[in-house]
């Protein structure tokens, strides 16, 4: 009896779990066809329905373990252009995929936190071994916000890309080279055409 309703309850975190990353994708979608908020060129916007996303996998939810940083100094990160963008290291999230050990830092802009609805905001960059094969060549993010505890979720089916990937008129973060994971990570926005 016990194991039925472990299965019951495992079944319904996962159908939560899915549902999220399905409003993930619907909201993006709206987005990108949104011509006053959508990065795409106006010759995409002729042939755009849908962004292409890797098939949902629950598996890629990671409740990873977090380390708070508190002593980092702020650092300008590279960009896609001579910009620089101002972060700091707030954290670093340990897990596991497939079987390899992954550290990642996670970051804080320091010009966005500024903002009140912002404030807690965190910035995951990354490259995997998708990267340049079926995702976008330059890194994915993921938008996080800070713990209350010593865990963080990591979703990567709701990883995106940059908006560069679609328009080289932005200016877009490098995922710094700590950043790079050694395993292809088959979840979220996959490469643009």
């Amino acid at each position: 009896m016990l194991f039925i309703f472990c299965t019951a309850c495992t079944q319904e975190k996962n159908k939560s779990v899915v549902d999220l990353s399905k409003e993930f994708q619907y909201k993006l979608n709206l987005e990108y066809a949104d011509k006053d908020s959508s990065p795409l060129t106006k010759k995409d916007f002729k042939t755009f329905s849908s962004l292409d996303f890797y098939p949902i996998n629950s598996d890629l939810i990671i409740e990873a373990s977090f380390k708070r940083t508190p002593n980092e100094k702020p650092f300008d990160m590279l960009t896609t252009t001579s910009r620089l963008a101002k972060y700091v290291k707030y954290g670093i999230a340990n897990f596991m995929i497939d079987g390899e050990n992954i550290q990642l830092n996670i970051y804080q802009n320091i010009d966005l936190i500024k903002k009140e609805e912002y404030k807690d905001y965190l910035f995951l960059p990354f490259t995997d071994l998708t990267n340049g094969k079926e995702s976008y060549y330059g890194g994915r993010y993921i938008d996080l916000r800070i713990p209350k505890e010593n865990t963080i979720i990591i979703d990567f089916n709701q990883a995106y890309n940059p908006y560069c990937a679609y328009n080289n008129k932005y200016s877009c973060p490098i995922p710094p080279k700590e950043n790079s994971i050694d395993v292809a990570v088959k979840a979220g926005v996959k490469k643009y055409h």
